[in-house]
């Protein structure tokens, strides 16, 4: 008898101790949104806009100076985060094909680990969530008013703003999880996705201001080859009226057109509440445009303001609610022993070359917000100036959770870097490869290899063209020295460099001939 009491000591033991150690794992939030460009983020650098609660967790934690996407596209982005894979690996290349969900992916792995685990917001991978507790996602792109969720397989429409009602879901599920259990919460927002619409709080934020021009806003592409040339997201040529500049309230259903039709259907879905203040605050607005008569480039920089103040109204709406589940995490006190990840899917075009939208390998669309609070383990207010990728996002998150990081991952954990180590032996260089041509917005295909100064691009499908920059005598990328005198050695290192990425990442020539549209296959 004495030697069963024993037994059931012990094993009562063994289970508060298992118990204790799952309650000290930190628990961590993702914050993901969607293309929300670095240079919309006031600690890293903004001339145009103030984040001031996104600067909250940069003063607590560390910016990452260098955060790189490899692809830089919405789904492709996305599919990257959870398998710690390139596309060409996970399969989801481009935004158009399913991802398949089956595979392994870092939720399900802790999930297996005993963390409690949730996805809220933009999924946008046209399959249904996979290792979550819980999941509560936005059918496709999703609507900035009175949107749709899925709810665990259930749709319903809410009325309200896309980032409120997110966040009002998040902090929801954080009142009501198992509180036994560490948690990791993917908090994925909506915002700024085109095309802007901003909440009716913010609808005249910024009117009578002039908005910060980039110096790059009239490039002429004179030193790069056709793909900069034959992109289709120029702001004088590619906005529409009515979907990206909101020139109209509802227009006739004879006007026909995805741009035309598309705003209808987001204007129709207004309550009458919301379409008073939307008519309200943008009408005036567009009746002093008309009676204006702009052309040339007075037209053209009254588009650019147009875009970028409605593109930083959605950014103000996303901060604010950063804030409020801040405010939620210090008011329970998780805030101790919860790490808060900040990023965007990739980066995005705020005028920069005459531009909106992203995919080229330019800077302003390969360059991602990363800032990231951990309590206990990072020096608040510090700075990492490594190149990092989203594909460090998967084995950073499972390494912090105590969770072995598999061997196919072909990210490394950031964890080191965040203890302020391991700065010499991080890598030099980072590879990155887009897919989605021919396509909305016509970027071709291409690859290439960034180091910490230099820039090499080969587009290729229908061109072969090559294009070079130095990145510390031109940050902007202005003037393609591929082919110029005197930097054949360079160009040498680099392509060398580049295929042993290739190698590395299990990439080739092959298999991007299997990507291609089957028309082209065998040319």
């Amino acid at each position: 008898m004495k030697r069963i009491t024993f037994l059931f000591i012990c094993l009562g033991a063994i289970l508060l101790s298992s118990c204790s150690e799952q309650q000290q794992k930190p628990n961590i939030i993702y914050i993901m949104t969607d293309d929300h460009a670095v240079q919309a983020v006031s600690c890293l650098g903004s001339k145009i806009n103030e984040t001031p609660n996104l600067d909250r967790i940069a003063a607590e934690g560390m910016i990452f100076r260098n955060s790189f996407v490899t692809n830089s596209i919405c789904a492709p982005s996305r599919a990257v985060l959870l398998t710690g894979k390139y596309n060409h690996i996970n399969g989801k290349i481009d935004n158009h094909n399913i991802f398949d969900a089956d595979q392994q992916t870092f939720p399900k792995l802790l999930q297996v680990a005993g963390y409690q685990t949730a996805m809220i917001g933009k999924w946008h991978l046209r399959s249904q969530p996979q290792g979550f507790d819980y999941w509560n996602i936005l059918p496709g792109q999703g609507s900035y008013y009175n949107p749709e969720f899925i709810e665990m397989g259930e749709k319903k429409k809410y009325t309200g703003y896309v980032t409120d009602l997110i966040t009002d879901f998040t902090i929801k599920w954080l009142e009501n999880r198992d509180k036994e259990k560490p948690f990791c919460l993917l908090y994925h927002h909506k915002a700024p996705h085109r095309s802007w619409l901003p909440n009716t709080s913010h609808l005249t934020m910024y009117d009578g201001q002039e908005i910060y021009m980039p110096e790059t806003f009239y490039d002429d592409y004179a030193t790069r080859g056709s793909a900069a040339r034959e992109q289709e997201m120029r702001i004088d040529s590619h906005m529409s009226d009515y979907w990206d500049l909101k020139l109209y309230g509802e227009v006739s259903d004879t006007i026909m057109g995805w741009n035309a039709q598309g705003w209808n259907r987001v204007y129709r879905r207004f309550t009458d509440e919301q379409r008073v203040a939307w008519d309200s605050a943008y009408q005036p607005k567009n009746k002093a445009f008309f009676e204006a008569g702009l052309t040339g480039n007075e037209l053209l920089e009254w588009k650019y303001q147009r875009y970028i103040k409605d593109y930083l109204r959605c950014i103000a709406s996303v901060d604010e609610n950063v804030g409020r589940l801040l405010d939620y995490l210090e008011e329970t006190g998780l805030d101790e022993n919860t790490i808060v990840i900040y990023t965007s899917d990739q980066g995005f075009y705020l005028g920069e070359h005459g531009w909106f939208d992203k995919r080229f390998m330019y800077e302003e669309s390969l360059r991602m917000p990363l800032l990231v609070k951990f309590p206990g383990i990072v020096k608040a207010g510090s700075e990492n100036e490594n190149i990092v990728l989203n594909l460090d996002f998967a084995p950073t998150i499972l390494d912090i959770a105590g969770v072995p990081v598999p061997d196919d991952m072909q990210g490394v954990s950031l964890l080191p870097l965040l203890k302020g180590k391991g700065q010499d032996e991080w890598r030099k260089s980072m590879y990155y490869h887009y897919y989605e041509y021919p396509s909305v917005h016509m970027v071709k295909r291409h690859y290439g290899i960034r180091t910490e100064r230099y820039k090499l691009i080969h587009f290729y499908y229908d061109i072969d063209e090559w294009e070079l920059y130095d990145l510390q005598e031109d940050p902007n990328e202005m003037n393609n020295l591929y082919g110029q005198d005197g930097f054949e050695d360079i160009t040498m290192e680099l392509k060398e460099e580049l295929e042993k990425l290739r190698a590395h990442y299990g990439d080739s020539d092959e298999l991007t001939r299997s990507f291609l549209p089957p028309e082209t296959k065998e040319e």
